[in-house]
C-alpha cells in the first residue's frame, strides 16, 4: 500500500546513492506520497506520538545509563547523585520516569481506538499481533526499569512480582532462581534487570519497524472501516498527516513538559525515596500505575496459580482478538450494541486499575472478581455472540461519501453477519 514512488535525485550525489542503495525513494513512497485515508481524525495520531515517546526514552536510557551503577550498595546512591551532580541529570531523569508514564497513556489509547473502529480484522491481524507483541515487550521493559532505582518500592515490586513464577509447575522454582541469580533478591537481581532494561527498547525499535512495514502493506484502516475505493479516498500522508501528528504531537508534549517542570513525581511512589530494605517490608506494595489493571485481576483470583495464568491471559488475549470478534463490521460507529459492550469494557479497566491500587479486602476484592469476570467474558462470550445478533447500522458506500456527507442510498447497509436476525 505504499505510494507509487515519483522521486528523482536532482543532485548528482543523490543519483549515484539511489542507484546503490534507493533509501531515498523509500522514504519517499513511505512517508511522503503513502495514501491515507482522507476521514483520519486525531485518535490516529498517537501512532506518531509512540514512535516519538520511544525515541525520548531510548536517548534518555542510555544517557542515564552512563552515570548508573547497577550494584545495590550503590544504585540508589547513583541516581541521587545524577539528580544532584549531574548536569540536568534531574531533567534526565525526570523526562525517563515520567516518559515510561506517558509512553503507557499513548498505547492504551492506541489499543483503545484499535479496539472502537476494528483495526484488528481482516487483513490487519498481523499488525494487529505485533501491536500485542509490542505491548508485551513494553510491560517487561517498564517492570526492569522499576526495579533499578533500588528503593523499597523497587525492591518489593521485583520480589513479589518475580516470586510469581514460582506458582508455575515443574518450571517455577528454576525460573525464579535464575531470575534471582541466587535464592533472594539481590545483585545478580538487580544486574540481570539493567542488562534486559538497556536491551529491550532495541528490541522494541525493530518490532515497531515490522509494525510499520505491516501497517503499509495491508494500508491504515479509517473511523468508518470501509477500504478506499478510488484515489478520492485517499490523501498524501505529506503534509496532510505530517502537520496533524506534527500538531498533536506538540500538545502531547506540553502537557508531558507541564508534568517534568511541576508535579514530577506525582505518578511515581513515594516509598522509592527510600533506600531498599529486605528487612523491613512496606505497608502496602503497589506496582506503577499503569501494571494496576493487571495486578487488580492478579490479586482478584484466589489460587496463586490461576492468579497467573488470569495475569497473562489478560494481555495475551488480546492477540486472539481478530478471532474473537465475529462481526464483519469494524468500526464502533455502525455497531451501537457493541459500542456500548466495549464502553463497559473501557470502564471495568478503568475500575480494575482504582481497584489494583486498594488493599485487597472485603468490598474491593469482590468488586475486582466481579469486574475481572466482565474482562474475560467480554471477549469469550459477548464479542462471539453480538457477531451472530447484532443488527448494524448502513455502511457508507465510500470515505469520501462519509467525509461529503451525501446520503447513503436506500437499502445500502452492511452485509449481514451470518447467523444475524431479520
Amino acid at each position: 500500500m505504499s505510494g507509487r514512488s515519483i522521486y528523482k535525485p536532482q543532485s548528482s550525489f543523490m543519483r549515484w546513492l539511489e542507484r546503490r542503495l534507493p533509501i531515498a525513494s523509500l522514504v519517499h513512497s513511505s512517508f511522503i506520497v503513502y495514501p491515507t485515508p482522507r476521514n483520519l481524525n486525531y485518535w490516529w495520531t498517537f501512532g506518531g506520538i509512540l514512535t516519538f515517546m520511544l525515541g525520548v526514552q531510548i536517548v534518555t536510557g542510555v544517557v542515564l545509563a552512563m552515570h548508573y551503577t547497577p550494584h545495590v550498595d550503590h544504585a540508589f546512591d547513583s541516581v541521587e547523585s545524577i539528580m544532584r551532580d549531574v548536569n540536568y541529570g534531574w531533567l534526565l531523569r525526570y523526562v525517563h520516569a515520567n516518559g515510561a508514564s506517558f509512553f503507557f497513556v499513548a498505547v492504551y489509547v492506541h489499543i483503545a481506538r484499535g479496539m472502537y473502529y476494528g483495526s484488528y480484522k481482516d487483513p490487519r491481524e498481523v499488525l494487529w499481533i505485533l501491536g500485542v507483541i509490542l505491548f508485551l515487550l513494553m510491560v517487561v521493559t517498564g517492570f526492569t526499569g522499576y526495579v533499578l532505582p533500588w528503593g523499597q518500592m523497587s525492591f518489593w515490586a521485583a520480589t513479589v512480582i518475580t516470586n510469581l513464577f514460582s506458582a508455575l509447575p515443574w518450571v517455577g522454582e528454576p525460573v525464579v532462581t535464575w531470575l534471582w541469580g541466587g535464592y533472594a533478591v539481590g545483585n545478580p537481581t538487580l544486574n540481570r534487570f539493567y542488562s534486559l532494561h538497556y536491551l529491550l527498547p532495541f528490541v522494541i525499535a525493530g518490532v515497531v519497524v515490522l509494525h510499520i512495514w505491516a501497517l503499509h502493506m495491508v494500508g491504515q484502516n479509517n473511523p468508518t472501516g470501509v477500504e478506499p475505493k478510488a484515489e478520492k479516498d485517499t490523501v498524501a500522508f505529506t503534509p496532510y498527516a505530517t502537520i496533524k501528528d506534527a500538531f498533536f504531537i506538540g500538545v502531547f508534549c506540553i502537557v508531558f513538559a507541564w508534568f517534568i517542570f511541576y508535579i514530577p513525581n506525582y505518578l511515581g511512589h513515594s516509598d522509592n525515596y527510600i533506600m531498599a530494605n529486605p528487612g523491613q517490608t512496606p505497608t502496602h506494595i503497589v506496582p506503577e500505575w499503569y501494571y494496576l489493571p493487571f495486578y487488580a485481576i492478579l490479586r482478584a483470583i484466589p489460587n496463586k496459580l490461576l492468579g497467573v495464568i488470569a495475569l497473562a491471559g489478560s494481555i495475551i488475549i488480546l492477540a486472539f482478538l481478530p478471532w474473537l470478534d465475529t462481526s464483519r463490521v469494524r468500526s464502533a460507529n455502525y455497531r451501537p450494541l457493541y459500542r456500548q459492550f466495549l464502553l463497559l469494557f473501557f470502564a471495568a479497566v478503568i475500575g480494575l486499575g482504582y481497584l489494583g491500587s486498594q488493599l485487597p479486602e472485603g468490598g474491593y476484592v469482590i468488586a475486582a472478581r466481579l469486574l475481572t469476570a466482565y474482562y474475560f467474558a467480554y471477549f469469550l462470550i459477548i464479542l462471539p455472540l453480538l457477531g451472530l445478533f447484532e443488527r448494524t447500522k448502513p455502511l457508507p458506500n465510500s470515505i469520501s461519501e462519509s467525509v461529503l456527507g451525501a446520503g447513503v442510498p436506500a437499502g445500502a447497509s452492511a452485509p449481514p453477519p451470518s447467523g444475524a436476525k431479520a
